[in-house]
Order: C-alpha cells, then structure tokens, then sequence
C-alpha cells in the first residue's frame, strides 16, 4: 500500500496484496482468460474470474424468472462446494444455513456445474471477504440486467471494504461494545469485513459469549432472500474457528425485508453504534407513505441512495458513526439539496475519500465514487478531511490526503477538493459571491426532447423549418459548428402549430449537458453566433444542451465573453469541486463561483480573446 505522509496520519491504509483480480483499472496488463477447472495450476481469484466471466454467458442463453433461476442454482453449486472445503478438516461439519426462502430445484448441464464446484473449491482457499465478493458478482453477473438494475446489485471490493472500516475505526467505532447495522447486506462484503475487528477485540471474553452476543450486535437487511442467504453463509464461514470451537453455529443475523419500510428503533438503546454499507442507488418512484417518511431528505426525484443515507440517519444513535459506499453525485445535484441539508444539520461528514477512477472498481458498473464517514450529533460541527484513493491492478489503494473543507449552511452545494492541489482554490471559491445571475444570465435545458417530435425532423430547409441546434454543434474546443452527424440527427425542425416554445430568437452561450471527468475539459461552451441567428431568424435547441441567456436587456459581459469565461481551464477546475456526476446541470451552472464582473471588465479592457479571458480569469481565482 502507498500512502502519503500526510494522510498517514489521519486514518491507517494497511491492506497488503494479498487477495487479487478486483480491480481492472489500466495500470497492469490483464492477465489472459483461461479454463476455469485448472485449481491448483491457477491463482484462485482468477480461477473465480475466468468463471464468472463463462458463468455470465452461460447464464445469458435464459430469460427472466428462468434466468433468475440458473443464476442462483449456479451459486448455490459453487456454495456448496466451498462450503465442503472449507470444513474438511473439521470433525463436526455444519451443514449449509439455511434458505430464507424456498428454492426451486434446476439441474445445471455438467460442464457448467464442473465449472461452479471448481469455483467454490477456489474460493475455499481465499479468506472469506474475498469469497464472498467473488462469488457475489458471479451471482450478479448472471442475473437480468432490469433484475440487477432494479435490485441495485453493485458489491463493494473487498480492498475498499476495508479501506471503510478502518475509517470507521477512526472515527471511533469501539468494536468491544458497538452495534453495528448493514442496512442492504447482499453479498456479505460489510458484515464478514467488520466480523474481523469485532473478533479481535473479544479476547477477554469466551467463544460462547461471543457468538451468541454477534446475534445482538450485528444485523443485516436485504431485500433479495438469496442474497440475504449468501451473506448469512459468508459472515458465518468467517467466523467458523469460533463456531466450531463451541461445536455451535452462528445465530441468524440476517433479516429479508424491504428496509425501507423497517421500523426505525424506539426503545432506549435500540439504535445502531454503526451503520455501515454499500446502498443501492438508482432513480425509484416511491409509495406515498414511504415519500411522506423520508420527505425531509426529498427534493423531486428520489434515488435510492439518498434515501438509504437518510434511513441510516434515523437508525444511528447520537454519536454513532454512519460509514456508506455512495455516488458522489449528492455533493452538488438540486435533487439532493434536501438530503445535503439533513447530513449538515445532523450528520455531519467526517471524512470523505474520493476514488480517483470510474471504469474498473465497480464490477459492470460505471460510477463516481466515495467512501464516507459521518457521525449523528446536535454538537458544534468539525471541518471534514479529504482523502483520494486510486485503486490498482494489483489490488491495492493508494490514499493521499486532500486537506478539509467546511461545510455551507443548509442544503449548498458542498465545494469539496476533488485533486491533490485543489485545497486553495476550494479556499477561495468559497470567498466568491458571484453568480451567473450577477453577470446578467440565466440557465435553462435546450428545451426539444427529439424523440418525442421525431416526425417534426427535416434533412432540408424549407417553409416553417428551423435549424435544429445538437450537442455536435458545440466543438471540444469550444467552437460553434451547425451539423447534426450522429446516427437520426437531422439538422432542421418543422415547426407546426403551438410550438412557440420551442423556438430560440436571441443568441445565447450553449454549453453541452453531459461530459465525463476523464476528458480534458468538463465546460464545452460556445456562443450561438448572433450572425447565425440572424441569417436563419430563429433556431431550435435540443435537449442535451444548457443555455445561458441574458436575463436583461445588457448583461455585464457579452455572451461571446461569457462563453470564454467558461472554456478557461481554471474555471473548469472550479466547475469540477463542485460536479458529482456525468451531467452538467442548469443548477451546478447557476451555483458556479465566479468572480466579480466589474473586475473581470477592468483586467480585459478592450480585449475579447480566449487567451486574455483566461489570463484575467486565473488572476481572479488565485490572488488573495
């Protein structure tokens, strides 16, 4: 593990390279794929890889509740032959636990259950938190991509597992006494991981109390009854030395429910020490009762994630510690204001740590991530640390610290360093008022949806036709170029009867709605050229542009000004401290940090170029 000397200080990173084939983020060679029933000859994680990976395409010659199906009987093989290992050497063997709900019985073809014992015989080597993650995404891999979507079924490699346990730790979880809740369990990875310290810190007390007290102080919802039952198995294989040393299986930890509709604690004491996991994320329509229980972290849509923070709120204790696996998209999104307000008036982060990489982390999964930490209190609030992890491709992290932040008051968005040297400029974006209403603009979504008016799409001009403006027409250098090249863009719009509010008359500054962190630039804005709005009296402009428009008659700065303002790299690094997604939102550009415009004006003078713009700019955003 590589760490910073600054960071070492603020919380331990000791995971060694020592489990293997998590993460595939480009910075080793994959290793070739190869036969799957070759243990012995072949490292187990990759035995467990090589298999997933023919396990999936098995899996993708079914349909629906049959797939379903062969995904979990594919499973259950590979379980039962770990199951039998890892017991070989015991006297008194324990039969598997058992289901949560019932199983229908399917008989695998022989080389695909070969391939299922042969992965469970390589699991049995592996130390139970590496298991549970392999065999888990095996399990995830095979079920239907609208099953796995709606489930949320996205596990958490056992390196970042451990990285959120040790933040844990530091933020002053005691393992001899907490109680500890994973609110959405499926695939173990939390409950195994934290079965760890809570072993380690029960040598003053016998094998017995301690098994028997894990039914009081741990506990795990899911709302999946196979998954439920893999985490069952797992937290107990990581805890069978001390099972059989009693010759008494672990009690039941696991509960199958939907946890959103669980009950939050009432009795004294009944509140969780920690509430710990990976929830499930992704947009969902809620029942009215249940939008009515979490309104207070609601703001329009909901995604699931956000309301799983919001659950584990009511479920730690004042002074416990919240630590979550989540998308960083809550930092900034106006969906989330409400949530952001309830996490800095009662559970304030502790820490943040930023995975540097999307691709590779997640398995088939492509998301911004952080780990976190927060702590439930009423009490006077600390500025929370940051942390950047990079995972490898040999499975390690590497963390370097990123400094602190301070928190805005009620739902702002939180202006958060997101690279190593951007602790200042977060200082001084802070210290800056202005707006993009200051400048005399206003943000709105290009408001034509295509398909909804494909019949309306035109090849060429002609009487009530309009030019149609897509995302292409905004160049990755910041130029405007009329085109519609991708497959059924059309670059004309009939205009019919009613569609007035379709039409765009004036110029504006367009800036394209969806860019990635990976690109050199995340704000690609241009001017709608006011000679090209003249030639052709008005245009139409889709959906997947945002434009900037003068909300008066004389704005402080033209739009072509304004678009350079936007195209400046430090502008840009200022955009993405506040950025948590993909999508860059009417709402991000109208909370963008700018400097004054009367300062701006007074350093270009006469000047208009990029290259002025810039200069003034970054002037602006780095003096004291």
């Amino acid at each position: 593990m590589v760490q910073s000397e600054s960071a070492a200080n603020e919380i331990p990173a000791t995971f060694e390279n020592r489990m293997g084939a998590y993460f595939s983020v480009g910075t080793a060679k994959t290793p070739p794929l190869f036969a799957a029933a070759r243990v012995g000859t072949t490292a187990p994680q990759i035995t467990l890889r090589s298999g997933k990976r023919m396990a999936k395409a098995f899996a993708a010659s079914y349909e629906g509740a049959q797939r379903e199906s062969v995904a979990r009987c594919f499973t259950l093989a590979i379980i039962e032959s770990y199951w039998t290992q890892i017991q070989a050497g015991s006297q008194r063997p324990f039969p598997l636990p058992e289901f949560f709900a019932p199983e229908k019985s399917t008989t695998l073809p022989e080389r695909a259950s070969a391939i299922a014992h042969s992965m469970g015989r390589a699991a049995s080597i592996l130390e139970p938190l590496a298991a549970a993650y392999l065999v888990s995404v095996t399990y995830t891999a095979m079920l239907p991509d609208e099953t796995r979507s709606r489930l949320g079924a996205y596990y958490t490699p056992p390196p970042l597992a451990e990285r959120l346990v040790s933040m844990a730790t530091r933020a002053g979880v005691d393992w001899q006494t907490c109680r500890v809740l994973d609110p959405a369990c499926g695939g173990g990875a939390f409950l195994a991981a934290v079965a760890g310290p809570l072993a380690n810190t029960a040598t003053r007390i016998s094998p017995e109390k301690f098994i028997f007290e894990i039914a009081s102080r741990l506990t795990g919802f899911e709302i999946d009854p196979f998954a439920a039952w893999l985490s069952q198995v797992f937290l107990e294989a990581s805890l069978l030395p001390w099972c059989h040393r009693i010759n008494h299986r672990l009690p039941v930890v696991v509960q199958v429910c939907n946890s959103l509709e669980a009950q939050e604690p009432i009795e004294p004491g009944a509140h969780y020490d920690l509430v710990i996991g990976n929830p499930p994320y992704g947009r969902v329509s809620l029942k009215p009762h249940l939008r009515a229980r979490y309104s207070r972290s609601l703001y329009g849509h909901a995604n699931l994630y956000g309301v799983f923070t919001d659950l584990a709120v009511r479920f730690a204790r004042v002074g416990g510690v919240i630590a979550y696996v989540t998308p960083t998209s809550f930092l900034a999104g106006e969906y989330f204001k409400s949530l952001r307000s309830l996490l800095a008036g009662s559970a304030p982060p502790i820490n943040i740590d930023f995975i540097s990489v999307r691709k590779g982390v997640f398995d088939d999964a492509l998301q911004e991530t952080m780990l976190a930490t927060y702590r439930k209190t009423n009490a006077c609030r600390h500025s929370p640390t940051v942390h950047f992890v990079a995972p490898t491709d040999e499975d390690e992290l590497t963390v370097e610290h990123g400094g602190k932040f301070d928190l805005p008051e009620g739902g702002g968005l939180w202006l958060v360093p997101r690279r190593i040297e951007q602790p200042r400029l977060v200082e001084k974006l802070r210290k800056l008022p202005y707006r993009l209403s200051d400048y005399g603009y206003q943000v709105s979504t290009g408001p034509l949806v295509w398909n909804r008016h494909k019949d309306q799409l035109a090849e060429k001009p002609g009487k009530s036709k309009l030019p149609l403006i897509w995302a292409e027409a905004v160049t990755s250098d910041g130029h405007f170029q009329f085109r519609a090249d991708k497959k059924n863009h059309c670059p004309y719009f009939k205009i019919l009867a009613g569609d007035d509010w379709l039409i765009t008359r004036k110029p504006c500054v367009l800036v394209q709605r969806t860019t990635a962190k990976e690109q050199s630039r995340r704000l690609i804005a241009t001017e709608l050229p006011a000679v090209f709005v003249r030639r052709h009296g008005a245009v139409v402009i889709e959906n997947h542009l945002n434009m900037i428009r003068p909300s008066s008659e004389a704005p402080a700065v033209s739009a072509q000004i304004m678009a350079a303002v936007l195209n400046t790299s430090i502008v840009d690094r200022a955009f993405r401290c506040i950025s948590g997604s993909v999508a860059v939102s009417a709402y991000e550009l109208e909370n963008l940090p700018l400097p004054a415009p009367e300062e701006l004006k007074q350093l270009l003078g006469r000047a208009v170029s990029q290259t002025a713009v810039a200069k003034a700019c970054l002037r602006l955003y780095t003096e004291e």
